[in-house]
């Protein structure tokens, strides 16, 4: 089975490469994941990050997905420029407005921010094309914030913002259903 979640991690990889993007432009980072060492390391990072969380069981509970996962993909936005669009979406009025005044912050296992919303919905269109292929040949998977941050941490992804896409084929699925781990 892990051989076909890997090939299915790169038909998703395809489909968010070719997910439609404002104004055309491309600025998706995705990375698959398929070695078990970098699989576990991602989870230890998630496991050692939970304690000092707002939501410790949430980070126990998806670390223990990832260490049954066979494949992860990563999909982010790497120097994303802002779409032009003036659409407010940001708060600002005018694309420019935004670009001055921002100020552009990092979060511990999390990510800089604020971004153009344009390229936040690109990322969410990738995110869903890729979920969508892995849901049409039946592999199990869950698109994931957490896994994505310690990813980015550990530096298996650079982009400025990701997420997570897990993929695992089992007799139940791992993704959904499972209580979190309890705090300890």
């Amino acid at each position: 089975m892990k051989d076909v979640t890997v090939h299915v991690a790169h038909l998703m990889a395809v489909a968010a490469r070719t997910a439609p993007k404002a104004g055309g432009k491309d600025f998706l980072e995705i990375v698959i994941i398929d070695k078990d060492d970098d699989l576990q390391k991602i989870a230890q990072a998630m496991k050692d990050y939970a304690p000092r969380s707002t939501n410790e069981a949430y980070w126990l509970r998806d670390a223990a997905n990832i260490e049954h996962s066979q494949a992860l993909v990563l999909i982010g936005l790497t120097k994303p420029n802002l779409a032009g669009y003036d659409c407010g979406g940001c708060g600002f009025s005018t694309c420019k407005e935004f670009e001055q005044n921002r100020q552009l912050n990092e979060k511990e296992m999390g990510y800089t921010g604020p971004h153009c919303i344009m390229r936040m919905m690109d990322i969410g269109v990738a995110l869903a094309s890729a979920a969508k292929t892995a849901s049409l040949l039946n592999v199990d998977n869950r698109v994931q914030q957490r896994v994505a941050a310690a990813a980015r941490a550990l530096g298996y992804i650079k982009a400025e913002v990701a997420m997570g896409i897990p993929v695992s084929v089992s007799g139940k699925s791992i993704y959904y259903d499972q209580p979190t781990t309890a705090k300890h």
